[in-house]
């Protein structure tokens, strides 16, 4: 009989960090519970439900329809991948919420036709934990992010600072205002992250810790105007005409404005809030500013001290198409935002602003710098606008608009309805939200995207399988909270003499542009302990040195790990502890050491790898598409039997992508496998080596991510 053995590393016992939804649920998918039925003429007063309340603790459960017959069966698209949530914002006059409305006060046209209301809820949110959820929890992942955005007691907060379109005096003068927003106005249950222009999605996360972002908003510099090149991304265009630089900067922005938008609909489909900090968009460039070369160096414009250069009806209608292109580009933004649900409240760092040029500096007639500022200033309002969002533009005080936006999201009307005409034609459909009363104001999002067939027979299909044990054990690998940590580590084992087992510990400083740590690990010190025995105690020298990692020999069983990270003064500045199980190699069975894997950035480094057998493994399991990896595994079997070695590269789900070549460099070394990132996209990775000899298998597993 077959056995399959699985020894794919050392295991490292550490809490359970939960795992969250494996993708979100489209807005249109059946509502598991809804808080208060509404059918036909029998409809329900909603009753008053304490602060921070979502749902009254003694709302129906949903009613199960009677079996129907073969001739009856409803259609393929059942009619709950239709059902649409609105979540509509009631103020009066003086801007404060409207609190006391009933479902009969309410109306829904989609398309202009009238909608049946089947669920109706009042939120109010108080700042304080739902008793009825588990208590809020850190977030180190991808799983923890998705899990506590879909709380109910959460209000999701971004700012989107777009540096390419705030001068930097005028970012320093919004410092404070922000500071004091995220220190009084939310509650310690928001999430809230911070993005630029440039930052990669991945890079974005949500965090309750106030603190981070406080100190992300401090270090907040505008750029407007400001052409040096801060990066390989921006040398490529460095020296283009101004006039296209300010064109490059514009879709920058606003594609990673859609970018984010994207990202927060697929964490939850509630309301979200993202405040963007801009001074306006716009493709016009007056003469005085069309300099050859942004970056200098060229001929600079011809008309720079020539204040009426562009006060004449050419220019104006230049800047008329320009701005009309804009305009469609906005709009665009605007749709992506409505369909993820997130509202853009649009910040104006200026203030109370009369001109948008520098007249000492550049010398712009009144007529024309009025023409631009005013046609800035439109653009915030229309994304605003579009979006349900707010624009706070012409208040040196912005306070008040702030506080607002919480407030919005702290009280609202969430109204739910199946869509008569159950569409499945991926168009986008508009929503009016209608109230009895005519002194108050509606806010509701304006439509939303129907399925298309082919995604409403995907959320219809019946789960997937759940995922082999082992496979799932090697991708919670890629789980760990690295972000916050100062150091990644790798342990590895292999034979050692005398039935002892050689122990490997390598350690990589945690290195990020976003990192907003301040302290940096300079050292780390390792004590390896058992319940009878001290194997290690002392310093790992980092990459780079003569030795860059810590060997010994333990005996097969428990092992605790315990690591210190020190500072460039010696101060301790982290801890870790980790139980590793050692596994006896000194068995009849087929055994594998763990696996190293070994980094590189180029050819070069990939034959420098190839000809070290002493090449120091790399800890990290995060990847470029532009690096090339290198694996070794020792395989040990009974007596002087040959094994046969394979290797296949795995999907997340764990099914088969390609068989890998492995080779044994000469006898008694490593089976080693190289693989090239480039041709595979961004992802979650597994590579399953086995080792067989007659009818005994063992395997392991090895998860990578490719992040770009």
């Amino acid at each position: 009989m077959s056995t399959r053995w699985w020894t794919s590393r050392p295991v490292v016992r550490q809490p359970d960090r939960g795992r969250g939804p494996a993708g979100w649920i489209p807005l249109f998918v059946v509502v598991v519970a809804m808080t208060l039925s509404v059918t036909g003429s029998a409809q329900q007063q909603p009753q008053t439900q304490p602060p921070g309340s979502t749902q009254p603790p003694d709302a129906p459960e949903p009613a199960t329809d009677p079996p129907q017959d073969a001739q009856t069966q409803p259609p393929v698209f059942r009619t709950e991948i239709n059902f649409v949530r609105v979540d509509a914002i009631i103020t009066d006059k003086d801007d404060n919420p409207v609190l006391d409305l009933t479902v009969e006060d309410f109306e829904i046209y989609e398309d202009d036709t009238l909608q049946q209301i089947e669920s109706f809820e009042l939120i109010l949110f108080t700042g304080e934990p739902d008793p009825r959820l588990p208590p809020p929890s850190s977030i180190r992942n991808a799983y923890d992010e998705e899990r506590e955005a879909n709380r109910t007691d959460s209000r999701i907060f971004v700012f989107f600072l777009d540096d390419y379109h705030v001068r930097d005096t005028n970012a320093m003068r919004m410092t404070a205002p922000l500071v004091e927003f995220v220190e009084t106005q939310l509650a310690p249950t928001d999430l809230v992250a911070v993005m630029y222009p440039l930052t990669p999605l991945f890079d974005v996360q949500l965090t309750r810790n106030h603190a981070q972002i406080v100190r992300a908003l401090q270090a907040f510099k505008g750029r407007k105007y400001d052409y040096e090149p801060r990066n390989m991304f921006e040398q490529q265009y460095a020296y283009y005409p101004t006039t296209v630089v300010e064109k490059i900067r514009n879709d920058v922005s606003l594609s990673g404005l859609k970018a984010l938008a994207i990202h927060l609909g697929g964490l939850r489909e509630g309301r979200k809030s993202i405040i963007v900090l801009t001074e306006g968009y716009s493709d016009y460039v007056p003469p005085q500013l069309r300099d050859e070369s942004a970056g200098g160096g060229r001929l600079r414009s011809t008309q720079r001290y020539d204040p009426f250069a562009g006060d004449n009806r050419l220019e104006e209608t230049s800047q008329f198409f320009d701005d009309a292109a804009m305009r469609m580009n906005l709009l665009y933004t605007a749709d992506i935002a409505n369909k993820n649900n997130t509202s853009l409240y649009m910040v104006d760092p200026r203030g109370l602003v009369v001109y948008e040029y520098d007249m000492s500096n550049v010398p712009i007639a009144p007529q024309t710098d009025s023409r631009i500022l005013r046609n800035l200033q439109d653009t915030l309002y229309l994304l605003a606008e579009q979006t349900d969002g707010r624009a706070i533009v012409n208040r040196n005080d912005v306070l008040p608009g702030l506080a607002q936006i919480v407030r919005d999201q702290s009280a609202y009307y969430l109204l739910g309805y199946t869509s008569a005409d159950t569409p499945t034609d991926g168009k986008f459909h508009e929503i009016k939200v209608r109230v009895s009363r005519s002194d108050v104001t509606v806010r509701a999002r304006k439509g939303y995207y129907a399925l298309t067939e082919e995604n409403a027979a995907r959320v219809l299909a019946p789960p997937k399988p759940e995922l082999p044990k082992a496979v799932d054990i090697a991708l919670a690998t890629l789980a760990e909270p690295i972000r916050g940590r100062l150091v990644r580590t790798w342990v590895g084992t292999r034979r050692g003499d005398n039935g002892k087992t050689k122990v490997t510990f390598v350690w990589e400083p945690v290195g990020t542009n976003q990192s907003r740590r301040r302290e940096s690990a300079s050292q780390v010190m390792l004590m390896a302990l058992s319940d009878s025995a001290a194997y290690f105690r002392g310093q790992v020298p980092e990459r780079g040195n003569d030795s860059p990692r810590a060997e010994f020999e333990a005996d097969p069983g428990v092992l605790e790990l315990n690591v210190a990270i020190e500072d460039e003064y010696g101060d301790v500045i982290d801890r870790a502890v980790h139980e590793v199980t050692i596994p006896d190699f000194t068995g009849t069975d087929v055994a594998l050491s763990t696996p190293a894997v070994l980094r590189a950035r180029n050819a070069m480094e990939m034959r420098q790898l190839i000809a070290d057998p002493d090449a120091v493994p790399t800890a990290s399991r995060f990847f470029r598409r532009t690096d090339q990896l290198l694996l070794r595994v020792e395989v040990y079997t009974p007596g002087d039997t040959a094994p046969m070695v394979t290797a296949q590269l795995l999907s997340r789900e764990g099914t088969s992508m390609l068989e890998l070549s492995v080779e044994q460099p000469a006898t008694g070394a490593p089976y080693e496998l190289a693989l090239q990132l480039a041709s595979f996209p961004r992802g979650d990775y597994l590579i399953e080596i086995s080792a067989a000899v007659g009818d005994e298998v063992a395997t392991t597993l090895v998860a990578f991510r490719i992040q770009g």
